[in-house]
């Protein structure tokens, strides 16, 4: 008699940690496996230059080098995420790694995200991109699937943009946005942007007035050093004032590093400390709060 078969070992945590913003020879539109979405996320990247007023001190987004490529063909976008979402419905996406590890219970497109390598929402195409994303959504039937803004909130106030989040709305849609910090300084040192902090929070308030979002919030140690309790304090402080002015939030990412970052100086949180993290702001703040560890 012959053995019988071992099973295919499933090494989710190597597949987050790549993360591999790239596809076949496409362009703009790439597949990764997805610790927040718990599954397989359709990436679609309006920054192939590297476009992004935020420098974040803990981007994975090598800038050093230049990019072979500025400008988004919303044709040739559109082509790419027909043939990606293509290959998910006939199967065959699901032949090759990382996507193999995905046992069948576990299959189907969880999300198209706006992410990439800058912030999408300065991409003079991004509402005909969210267009584009909901009309593929439409053809292929997937009704389930959301369309994710994954935003720094920098732009949610400009009048195009509001435009395009009353078609995310229609669509399934969620915004994820971001929010690391509690003071002006940390903001600066973390996020390393010239908006100012009121800005960002008035836009969070603005655009949650209207329709639930997720708050997103990297955690982090800086040349070694865990976040002080002030600043945890600061940030539950200022979810709080959102919330009392009408903000409605419904749910809170707290995560870590998980992948090579361009910051020489910053690392990821032990899972005790983000715990510890965690513990503080579902005492301070009446959220649902998931956690995200790091990725060894």
């Amino acid at each position: 008699m012959s053995e019988p078969a071992k099973k295919k070992s499933v090494n989710f945590e190597a597949a987050y940690s790549k993360h591999e913003r790239r596809w076949k020879d496409n362009r703009y539109v790439y597949a990764v496996l997805s610790r927040r979405s718990r599954g397989l996320s359709i990436g679609i990247n309006l920054n192939p230059g590297k476009e992004c007023n935020f420098g974040c001190i803990y981007c994975q987004v090598d800038r050093r080098t230049a990019p072979s490529l500025r400008t988004v063909d919303t044709e040739l976008l559109s082509g790419e995420l027909h043939s990606i979402l293509q290959e998910e419905k006939n199967g065959s996406l699901y032949e090759t790694a990382p996507f193999d590890m995905l046992p069948p219970a576990n299959r189907g497109v969880r999300d198209m995200a706006f992410s990439g390598n800058g912030e999408p929402t300065v991409s003079p195409v991004f509402g005909e991109a969210v267009r584009i994303a909901a009309r593929a959504r439409t053809h292929f039937k997937l009704d389930d699937t959301k369309i994710v803004l994954i935003t720094n909130a920098s732009h949610l106030d400009d009048p195009a943009v509001r435009l395009a989040l009353d078609v995310l709305d229609e669509h399934n849609g969620e915004i994820w946005a971001k929010l690391d910090t509690g003071t002006e300084e940390y903001f600066r040192t973390i996020n390393r942007s010239d908006i100012p902090l009121d800005k960002i929070l008035a836009n969070i308030l603005k655009t949650a007035s209207v329709r639930p979002i997720i708050i997103q919030s990297l955690w982090l140690r800086m040349q070694g050093a865990v976040p002080h309790s002030a600043e945890i304090e600061a940030y539950c402080s200022r979810l709080n004032d959102l919330i009392s002015s009408g903000a409605r939030l419904k749910g809170l990412q707290l995560y870590t590093i998980a992948r090579h970052t361009s910051g020489q100086s910053v690392t990821a949180l032990a899972d005790i400390e983000l715990d510890r993290i965690a513990e503080i702001v579902r005492h301070r703040v009446p959220v649902p709060v998931e956690i995200f560890y790091g990725v060894a």
